[in-house]
């Protein structure tokens, strides 16, 4: 068998061959004033634009929505969904992110506008979030 070069591995070969299964990761979520927060395990999820949680979560640490935007779901669905501010925490790392308030039951899923607020990316081989080197041209 032929070792897999990580640097090499693209987004198709990884899901051929199995290695892009869904992960969770620990996250930090605050209140935008910094008064209360959470720590969770969200489900990283690079489809998903915003980082969503369940909406008595967000109102438990004193996020409320600050607007509505429109949503394409994953079953072709679109939907309107309350969004608001939060602080974003990972391995030390904070921003500032838009979060989605979510159904009372539904998962966390961390998206890419916190990932990438945060520097990070996905390393599907080993499920894990790997600091990264942002474009900016």
């Amino acid at each position: 068998m032929t070792p897999v070069c990580y640097t090499e591995l693209n987004s198709a070969t990884a899901l051929k061959n199995n290695l892009m299964r869904p992960f969770s990761w620990p996250i930090r979520i605050s209140a935008v004033d910094g008064a209360r927060s959470r720590e969770i395990k969200a489900i990283v999820d690079t489809g998903a634009a915003y980082t969503t949680l369940p909406s008595p979560l967000l109102r438990d640490i004193g996020i409320e929505p600050v607007g509505q935007r429109r949503f394409l779901l994953a079953d072709g669905r679109r939907i309107h969904m309350d969004y608001g501010e939060a602080w974003a925490t990972i391995d030390g790392e904070s921003v500032t992110t838009l979060v989605v308030f979510a159904e009372d039951d539904a998962p966390s899923l961390l998206g890419a506008y916190t990932l990438e607020g945060l520097g990070l990316a996905v390393d599907p081989v080993e499920q894990r979030l790997i600091p990264t080197n942002l474009i900016l041209y």
